[in-house]
C-alpha cells in the first residue's frame, strides 16, 4: 500500500490521468456503469476533488499492478465536496450544523474501489481502514462519504462506524444504484476493525511517497521502495493472535458457505499481512503437467484452463492456506491437484501409483536437529503424507550453523519449525508433534498412537536411552529403522519389518538393553554412542574431537553439509524401503572426502 497527496504542479497530471484512469476502469465494471468508459480502451473519471487529496494505493505485491484505491479529501476542497454536490450546497451546511460539524474539521472519504479480482482478498477492509487512519492522524473530527447500496457498499462502511444520514438516500443514474450519505466522528471506535485502523495510524508515514514517483506505479510497475504492505508489522500479528507455537495451517474451500464467511472474517481481522494469489500460473501448470504438449499453444492452455474451471469463479476455485506464524494467505489448487503438480518432476525416478503410495504413508522421525534435514527432504519429495515429529530442544543460536532456519526462530521448538516448514511445502500435511521429545510414557503412542501407526522411523537423537528404546519397540512392532551418524556420510539401516528377531544396531552394543542406559554421566553417553557408530571407523576430524569436548568444544562437531548429505541419505532409503524396493539391512558409507578424492575422478 502506497499513500501520497497530489498537488498541482510539474508531473501532477500525468499522476491525477493514471489515478483517474484506474478508478474509471474498476467502476465501470464490465458495463454496469458505461459513464466511465469513454473509448474501446479509455477510461475517465475527471475531478478537481484529485488535487490537493490524499490518495491510497493498493498493488500487487510482486509485479507492481494496481488493484485498489481510495481518496481522502482535505477541508480546504470541502465547497466541491461529492457529499455537498450530492445534498445541495444548503442542505449540507445545515446538516454539518445541525451535527455540530465545523467545514474545517470535516473530509471526505471517495472513491473505494477494488478491482474484481481481488475483491475477495480484503483489499476493500485495509483500504477503507487506511483512509480512516489518515482522517484520524491529520486530526479529522468527521468523515462524510456517499455510498452505493446494490453490493451492501453502505452496509461495509457500518462496520467501520459509519452511519447513513436519514433521508439522503436516492438513485443516481451515474451509478446505476440508489446512493446514500453516510457520516463517521473520528472520536469514536472504527468499529470492528478498531485495532487494524490503529495499527495503520502508527504505519501511515512509512506508506507515503512522492507524488511524482506514483505515474509509472499506477502504470503497473515495480513497487515503490518504501511500500509497505497493509502496515502490520507480522510480529504484532503473531503476538496478537498467539501464534508462537502454532505450526497447522488453516485451510478454506470457498464454495462452502461456512468457510467462507470464515475466510471474510479473517480478512477482516487485519491479521492478514501478505496475500499470494497464484491460482492462474498454477491453473496452466496443471493442464501442461497433464498435457505437455499444450505448452506451444496458448490458446490450447486458455481451452483447458477454461475446461477445468467448468464454469466456477478462479477466486473460489482450489483452496486457501492461513498461515497464521508469517500472517500470509495463499491461494491453491485442490489438494490432488496442487500434489500432482508439486511432484510432477519427480516422474522418470518416482511415477505417479508410487507417489500416490508414498503420500499413504506415516513417518516418525526423532531429533529435529539432523532430523530436520530428513523432515524437509522428505516432504519436498513426498515420501509420506504423515509425520511425527519429536524433539524437547528449542533452536539456539549454535544451531544456526546446521538447521534450515533464521533468527526469528530462536526459542521456537525444533519440532514446530520443521512442522511449519513442512506444511509450508504442503499445507495437507497430517503432523504431529511432541514437543517434549520421548520418554516412557508416550514412547509407543508414538509408534501406535495419535493419528495413526508409524510405517519407518528415522531416529537422529542424541540420548542413548531413547536411541535403544526406540529400536525396541520398532523391532516389537517390525518397524524398520534408518539413522544418519552425521559422520563420514553413514547410513545404517535395520530392516525389522523383514527381520523381527534382527540385533539393535547391527549387536554392536551386546545384549546391552534401554534399561541399562538410563542415568548415564556425559561421559558415559558419550562412549555408548562412539561404541553405537564404531569409533574404528569414525573420521579423524571427530576422533580428534572428542578430547576437546567440555573443554575447548561445547559439544560434537557438525556441519550443514553433512546434515544435509543426512537428509538425502535417509529420503533414499525410506523411499526404497516403503515403496518394497531392495534397502537392506547395514552400515554404508558415503565419505564425500574419499568419494571426492583426486584418484576417483574420472574426468581425462
Amino acid at each position: 500500500m502506497t499513500a501520497f497527496l497530489l498537488e498541482r504542479g510539474p508531473g501532477s497530471e500525468e499522476t491525477a490521468r493514471q489515478v483517474r484512469r484506474l478508478r474509471a476502469r474498476i467502476l465501470f465494471d464490465h458495463g454496469r456503469r458505461p459513464e466511465f468508459r469513454t473509448g474501446p480502451d479509455a477510461y475517465a473519471d475527471d475531478q478537481d476533488l484529485d488535487y490537493g487529496a490524499w490518495h491510497f494505493v493498493a498493488r500487487h505485491p510482486n509485479d507492481g499492478r494496481p488493484l485498489g484505491y481510495v481518496r481522502l479529501c482535505l477541508p480546504e476542497a470541502g465547497e466541491s465536496f461529492q457529499t455537498r454536490a450530492f445534498m445541495g450546497a444548503e442542505t449540507y451546511e445545515a446538516f454539518l450544523l445541525d451535527q455540530g460539524l465545523g467545514a474545517a474539521e470535516t473530509f471526505e472519504h471517495s472513491r473505494l474501489v477494488v478491482e474484481h479480482r481481488a475483491r475477495k482478498l480484503g483489499l476493500g477492509v485495509h483500504l477503507n481502514a487506511v483512509a480512516i487512519a489518515a482522517a484520524r492522524h491529520l486530526g479529522a473530527k468527521a468523515m462524510v462519504g456517499t455510498s452505493g447500496t446494490a453490493d451492501g457498499q453502505d452496509v461495509f462502511h457500518s462496520r467501520f462506524g459509519f452511519r447513513p444520514v436519514q433521508g439522503t438516500r436516492r438513485y443516481v443514474e451515474q451509478y446505476t444504484e440508489d446512493v446514500v450519505v453516510m457520516l463517521y466522528r473520528a472520536a469514536e471506535p472504527s468499529g470492528e476493525h478498531d485495532a487494524l485502523v490503529g495499527r495503520l495510524q502508527t504505519a501511515l508515514p512509512g506508506l507515503v511517497r512522492p507524488a511524482h514517483e506514483m505515474a509509472g506505479l499506477l502504470a503497473g510497475g515495480q513497487p515503490a521502495r518504501a511500500t509497505v504492505s497493509s502496515g502490520v508489522d507480522p510480529m504484532t500479528v503473531a503476538a496478537d493472535h498467539g501464534t508462537r507455537d502454532v505450526w497447522q495451517p488453516e485451510l478454506f474451500d470457498l464454495e462452502n458457505p461456512q468457510e467462507a464467511d470464515a475466510f471474510e472474517k479473517l480478512l477482516g481481522s487485519g491479521s492478514v499481512r501478505e496475500v499470494s494469489d497464484t491460482i492462474e500460473a498454477q491453473l496452466e501448470e496443471l493442464v501442461t503437467c497433464r498435457e505437455p504438449g499444450l505448452r506451444a499453444s496458448p490458446q490450447g492452455i486458455a481451452h483447458a484452463v477454461a475446461q477445468q474451471l467448468a464454469g466456477r469463479e478462479v477466486h473460489q476455485y482450489g483452496s486457501w492456506a492461513w498461515y497464521p506464524w508469517s500472517g500470509r494467505l495463499v491461494h491453491l489448487l485442490p489438494r490432488e491437484e496442487f500434489r500432482l503438480v508439486r511432484t510432477d518432476r519427480n516422474r522418470g525416478r518416482i511415477e505417479r501409483p508410487q507417489q500416490r503410495h508414498l503420500l499413504e504413508r506415516r513417518v516418525g522421525i526423532i531429533g529435529l536437529s539432523v532430523g530436520s534435514s530428513a523432515a524437509l527432504t522428505f516432504a519436498m519429495e513426498g515420501i509420506a503424507g504423515a509425520y511425527k515429529l519429536a524433539d524437547f530442544d528449542a533452536l539456539s543460536v549454535s544451531n544456526l550453523n546446521r538447521l534450515r532456519a533464521g533468527v526469528h526462530h530462536l526459542g521456537l521448538n525444533k519440532c514446530v519449525i520443521a512442522a511449519r516448514q513442512m506444511t509450508e511445502i504442503d499445507p495437507w500435511l497430517d503432523i504431529e508433534i511432541y514437543t517434549q521429545g520421548l520418554n516412557d510414557d508416550v514412547m509407543r503412542e508414538f509408534f501406535v498412537g495419535g493419528h495413526g501407526p508409524i510405517d519407518l522411523l528415522v531416529e537422529e537423537c542424541d540420548t542413548p536411552y531413547v536411541k535403544l528404546a526406540a529400536r525396541e519397540i520398532a523391532r516389537e512392532l517390525r518397524v524398520p529403522v534408518v539413522m544418519d551418524a552425521n559422520d563420514r556420510g553413514l547410513l545404517d539401516v535395520e530392516r525389522f519389518d523383514l527381520e523381527p528377531t534382527r540385533p539393535l544396531l547391527h549387536g554392536v552394543l551386546g545384549d546391552t538393553t534401554a534399561n541399562d542406559l538410563a542415568d548415564l554421566t556425559p561421559q558415559e553417553q558419550a562412549d555408548v554412542i562412539l561404541a553405537m557408530v564404531d569409533r574404528s571407523r569414525i573420521s579423524a576430524e571427530l576422533e580428534a574431537s572428542i578430547t576437546r569436548i567440555g573443554t575447548d568444544l561445547s559439544s560434537w562437531p557438525q556441519l550443514a553439509s553433512g546434515v544435509a548429505l543426512g537428509g538425502a541419505l535417509t529420503a533414499e532409503a525410506a523411499r526404497r524401503i516403503l515403496l518394497g524396493l531392495p534397502r537392506p539391512s547395514g552400515r554404508f558409507y558415503t565419505d564425500l572426502a574419499v568419494t571426492t578424492a583426486a584418484e576417483r575422478s574420472v574426468s581425462a
